[in-house]
């Protein structure tokens, strides 16, 4: 059963007022603890390795742990089952590990009444076997329920909660995900979202005090609190921070009921990450795959904007990433050494666009403020939304301050990743009025691009291996792939460098070949390029002539995979091709290979160049607002602005491809793209990064590999406005993911036999509100259409918005008669949808902001 993402509105305090009185601490004096904390933000992927052997570390060792799963949260044992086993896959072992008898409610997959076990808190037996423990693990699910069982009636502490207490005094670990994270800080958050928070908690309303059944019907949820357990003594913790986008609702709590805000931070914990506390050296190392939210609200203050609504100001915010630390005592951060300053390096000089929506690049929290303001030169402030239906919200300001920086490196292979000091956020009330745009002020134009036809496929014996960015190191599944494909032990590989400025990237992929057994031999970097590589003394930009030199055209006949890698596409078809447009001999050469068995691939740049018609720059607003361009202001383009067009190498020739796909938010272009320039006929197609799309010429099918997910586009029943550009209704959209395929002539879409039909059979039914940026849940699109669509019974239709000032697109994602959802737990117990067919409009808006 997959958990609710909103926690039941019961058994809780209801934050109602800015007067709220402050929850009394649940334990006085921690500073003689010796034990640690592991304090999860939900979604823990059974191969996320660092968290489990840190927890295990902390717990004495694989060999020595004595760990104890408090079951409670949960409506099942099935989490707390599949915990165990993760610990013993990573060597702990399985007799020193406990399900623990607590819990105040029966479990739905048992024969017994676990309901019995609320009796038990303050058995004797149950208090020796956890003094016994050198960890306690408390699983996800409803943290209320975890509280009511750990302590009495009167609010005391049981037997079993001072066992706990007494152990992590003398050095256990206590660690949580998800629910059992929310438990940990004093101010326990139960329920509410960010748009919630604000509006029931900072403005004056008649609605303060509804009834639950009143409360479910709102677009949002009002913030809750109630007292926690108090193991983390240093401020309020919030969880599944930026999948739920969280930030506001932690905001308002830590400024509404943290009585030490001058001391203390308040934290949200990402999924997939945790924050390991350690008493002793009172220090926070952040471990995991994404990021720690940290808040310092010691200057924010309350300030009246609107009649009966107010807005907070001078908040300040940090996003920490995995090996940063921080000490919560001195309120100061330590990054790696490896880390590089962004302050007066910014990499990025772009016009980046507010965060509105699904349309957003960099849409998620810390992707946005990395790429869009901090490492941007360009930006000294940035903004976001969130409102209602009726349009009733508030604007999320981001500004550049003198103790503003960033911190960047690469991660797993070359990924960005980035850790952000010192943001200065302020929340203000607005309100929102989106009209139907009668006559546009925009000048849309059209591509004048053309493209001729490439090779047949039918004679193509090989295959294409179509990676959409920012691919892993450990991204085994591509890699053995790719690998696979080109012949396992015997392959011979050669890398196209062609797209980048350096070697860096085609180094690495050369340095992950070897790591997946491929001989060091056997695999080159080849010497095809139209421009000179920073930090070498050979001058790069003669390997020109290179593309008609019959000496490489003949080592690249005798190689079983080619690889280009990320930059610049265009660099790739300029090195490749001759200035009449032909193709070169090299070119030729490749073309050999691969209709005779090779396999080729690429990732980002290598991706874009794998289509006939080739997307080389533009965003989904500046595609959809202003169309097309016939000037390339090299890699600036990519990041916005019309979309520009170039004749690829045309490999795939079964419709478009487009990269990046998730992150930089890509769905408007390549739509503009197919609608002007494809073959509606024909799918389009947007794979995300950490991905590939596996194209089996001689199946005609393709399948997803990867970590993340393939959006299709068919326009094969598109309505369009002829006399008003970007006018769409009835447009398809699917997302599958791994283990999913497409055959390619059918368009018949076959879903991994391992999930489940959502038709009929919803988990959520929920109201849900429009999604309006970085304040709103669920911002990558594949998981808004999942969550608030596919499978919630209450939705017919969902609405994000696309906007820069006074124009805009409202989007409205329609359940058709074709639609439906597929669900399965991935890596561990984490939700992977695939959704098919949810159709699409588009219509162009003006908007009105007060």
């Amino acid at each position: 059963m997959k958990k609710k993402l909103v926690s039941c509105l019961i058994s809780f305090t209801l934050l109602s007022s800015l007067s709220t009185p402050l929850l009394a601490k649940a334990q006085e004096n921690t500073e003689d603890i010796k034990g640690s904390l592991v304090i999860a933000g939900g979604g823990i992927g059974t191969s996320n390795h660092e968290i489990y052997e840190k927890f295990l570390s902390l717990a004495g060792g694989k060999e020595k742990a004595k760990v104890g799963i408090i079951p409670a949260a949960s409506t099942t044992l099935q989490s707390s089952k599949k915990f165990k086993e993760d610990l013993v896959k990573y060597g702990a072992n399985s007799d020193s590990i406990k399900i623990l008898p607590v819990s105040n409610h029966d479990f739905s997959d048992t024969q017994k009444d676990e309901s019995t076990w609320k009796n038990q808190v303050n058995d004797k037996k149950l208090s020796r076997t956890i003094k016994g423990l050198t960890a306690v693990w408390f699983v996800g699910g409803d943290q209320t329920k975890i509280v009511d069982s750990l302590r009495q009636n009167n609010g005391s502490d049981s037997e079993a909660l001072k066992a706990i207490w007494d152990i992590y005094r003398k050095g256990a670990v206590i660690g949580g995900t998800s629910a059992g994270a929310a438990i940990m800080s004093d101010v326990m958050i139960t329920g509410g979202d960010s748009l919630g928070a604000l509006k029931d908690s900072l403005e004056n309303k008649e609605n303060k005090h509804v009834s639950k059944n009143q409360r479910s019907q709102k677009e949002y949820e009002p913030l809750s609190i109630q007292k926690g357990l108090g193991f983390f003594q240093h401020g309020i913790i919030d969880q599944h921070m930026d999948e739920r986008a969280r930030l506001g609702r932690l905001a308002v709590a830590a400024y509404t009921s943290e009585r030490d805000k001058e001391k203390n931070f308040a934290y949200g914990v990402d999924e997939d990450t945790a924050m390991v506390v350690n008493n002793k050296d009172q220090k926070i190392e952040v471990v995991g795959r994404s990021g720690v939210a940290v808040l310092d609200m010691s200057k924010a203050e309350l300030v009246s904007k609107q009649k009966a609504r107010s807005g907070l100001e001078n908040i300040k915010v940090s996003y920490l990433s995995p090996g940063d630390k921080i000490n919560y005592h001195l309120k100061s951060f330590e990054f790696p050494k490896e880390r590089v300053e962004t302050k007066g390096f910014e990499y990025y000089s772009f016009n980046a666009l507010p965060a509105t929506g699904v349309f957003t690049p960099y849409g998620r929290l810390k992707a946005y403020l990395s790429y869009s303001l901090v490492d941007n030169e360009s930006m000294k402030s940035a903004k976001s939304y969130v409102y209602d239906s009726k349009g009733s919200g508030y604007e999320i300001a981001f500004q550049k301050d003198n103790d503003t920086n960033g911190y960047w490196r690469y991660t797993d292979g070359q990924k960005d990743d980035y850790s952000i000091v010192n943001v200065k956020m302020d929340i203000t009330p607005k309100t929102f009025k989106f009209q139907p745009d009668r006559k546009t002020s925009l000048t849309y134009k059209k591509p004048t691009f053309s493209s001729s036809e490439s090779p047949a496929y039918d004679s193509i014996k090989g295959n294409l291996l179509i990676a959409g960015g920012a691919l892993g190191s450990s991204n085994s599944s591509v890699y053995n792939k790719f690998i696979n494909l080109a012949g396992g032990n015997q392959a011979k590989i050669g890398i196209v460098p062609a797209a980048s400025t350096k070697f860096d990237s085609s180094n690495q992929f050369k340095s992950d070949l070897i790591k997946y057994g491929v001989k060091a031999e056997n695999i080159e970097i080849l010497p095809i390029s139209n421009h000179d590589f920073k930090g070498t003394s050979e001058n790069e930009s003669t390997w020109k002539t290179h593309m008609n030199s019959d000496k490489l055209a003949q080592k690249v006949k005798g190689l079983t995979g080619i690889w280009f890698v990320g930059g610049d596409q265009t660099l790739i078809t300029g090195s490749l091709r001759n200035e009449n447009g032909s193709d070169s001999k090299v070119l030729q050469a490749i073309w050999h290979t691969y209709k005779n068995g090779a396999v080729l691939g690429g990732t980002s740049a290598g991706a874009a160049i794998m289509s006939n018609t080739m997307l080389a720059g533009g965003d989904s607003y500046g595609a959809l607002s202003y169309g097309f361009t016939n000037t390339y202001d090299d890699m600036n383009q990519q990041e916005g602005g019309p979309a520009y067009l170039e004749k690829g190498l045309g490999f795939f020739q079964y419709g478009l491809v487009d990269q990046h796909f998730d992150n930089k938010a890509r769905l408007g272009r390549l739509i503009a793209t197919a609608y002007e320039k494809g073959n509606k006929n024909q799918l389009s197609y947007g794979i995300d990064e950490d991905t590939a799309m596996v194209v089996n010429n001689k199946e005609k099918q393709i399948e997803v590999v990867g970590r993340g997910g393939i959006t299709l586009v068919d326009l094969a029943k598109v309505q369009a406005n002829d006399k008003f550009p970007s006018d769409y209704k009835n447009i398809l959209i699917s997302c599958i993911t791994p283990g999913d395929k497409v055959n390619l002539p059918t368009k018949e879409i076959v879903i991994n036999p391992a999930k489940t039909s959502t038709r009929k059979n919803e988990y959520y039914s929920e109201k849900v509100g429009p999604n309006t940026g970085l304040f709103s849940p669920h911002g990558v699109l594949r998981k808004f259409l999942a969550y608030d669509l596919v499978d919630n019974a209450q939705s017919k239709e969902i609405k994000s918005y696309a906007f820069n000032q006074n124009k805009g697109f409202e989007l409205t994602f329609r359940k058709s008669v074709e639609s439906n959802g597929y669900w399965a737990y991935t890596d561990g117990q984490k939700d992977d949808y695939s959704i098919v067919k949810v159709a699409l409009d588009i219509k162009p808006i003006d908007v009105d902001i007060r």
